[in-house]
């Protein structure tokens, strides 16, 4: 059965597959606590969970927090949300870096300053066999990233050892990928000369393309697509992003994507007036509300919207 934050449920029931609880600067937090806007435990934790019970009344059962290290991963308040909402917490490990290494990791493994093990998959699978820290909440999906510069050393590093957690555990993956670059190719390339089965992977932010060419190579090598950043319309505008899922759909491949927005329910890394201004539409509800009511308009069935949304996650975490 699939982990959640609150244990393994028999079904995750309407999923979106890239989401985060919340986005921290744990450095921050501990040498400038009285910044105001920053991070009251008690208060962000009610508004986060207010906002995933209005995700639950639009018909959402079920979010996967990608947030891990890299990202400010928090997971003892994650926690206090999930056990304040109806809506499932599917938590993940992995680490999130588009080039280097953190130096505690840098500085030990191969080819590192001082040698030794890597230790990131020992980490990994702990996280998902034994719960992270000490909150005893297991990862349920592994992440890993890469962006416009392509695989680095520390990028491959991580890449291995979430492979290695992934053949280990059986674990599914999902990655950051750069879509300009056609970056989830060498992804997949990767992966899969580790060993992994690339139908366990999704190549998270696919959305961003509207090469349909490029969309169809990552899915006949096997793999799931992210249609996972609406409402981020500066990469990608709303009717590119609604255009490429009709296209998919239309060629046959709606058992190949999952539907996201990428949103937080807090992150400090951003301010939140300039996020409203500038994005009004990164929220949880964009996809319920706005998505799906426009793909239906223009064709897509409700059997393929069942399928993004229910039947590919199960699968995914089958």
């Amino acid at each position: 059965m699939p982990e959640t934050v609150m244990g393994p449920v028999a079904g995750l029931g309407a999923t979106l597959m890239h989401e985060h609880v919340f986005g921290l600067s744990p450095e921050i937090l501990w040498n400038w606590p009285d910044i105001p806007e920053m991070w009251d435990l008690e208060t962000r934790v009610r508004e986060a969970a207010a906002k995933l019970e209005e995700l639950k009344a639009e018909g959402i059962d079920t979010i996967v927090d990608l947030t891990v290290v890299g990202l400010g991963r928090y997971v003892p308040a994650v926690r206090m949300v999930a056990e304040l909402t109806s809506v499932n917490i599917v938590a993940s490990t992995g680490l999130y870096t588009y080039d280097t290494l953190p130096p505690y990791f840098a500085n030990r493994g191969p080819d590192s300053l001082f040698g030794g093990p890597d230790r990131l998959a020992e980490f990994f699978v702990r996280d998902i066999v034994h719960g992270i820290g000490r909150t005893g909440v297991k990862a349920g999906m592994l992440k890993c990233a890469s962006d416009h510069l392509g695989m680095t050393k520390g990028c491959e590093r991580v890449f291995r050892a979430v492979a290695a957690a992934h053949l280990e555990t059986g674990t599914p993956i999902t990655t950051h990928s750069h879509s300009a670059s056609r970056g989830g190719l060498e992804q997949q390339r990767l992966l899969g000369a580790l060993g992994v089965d690339l139908s366990r992977v999704v190549i998270g932010h696919a959305g961003d393309s509207t090469d349909v060419a490029y969309l169809e190579e990552l899915v006949a090598n096997g793999s799931y697509l992210g249609m996972d950043r609406f409402g981020i319309e500066t990469i990608s505008p709303y009717e590119d992003r609604v255009a490429t899922v009709v296209t998919m759909c239309e060629r046959g491949h709606a058992d190949k994507m999952v539907l996201s927005h990428d949103s937080y329910c807090f992150n400090d890394r951003f301010d939140d007036d300039v996020v409203r201004r500038r994005h009004p539409n990164y929220h949880l509800l964009h996809v319920s509300r706005d998505v799906l009511p426009e793909l239906r308009k223009r064709g897509v069935t409700e059997q393929q919207i069942r399928q993004m949304l229910v039947e590919n996650p199960r699968r995914i975490f089958g």
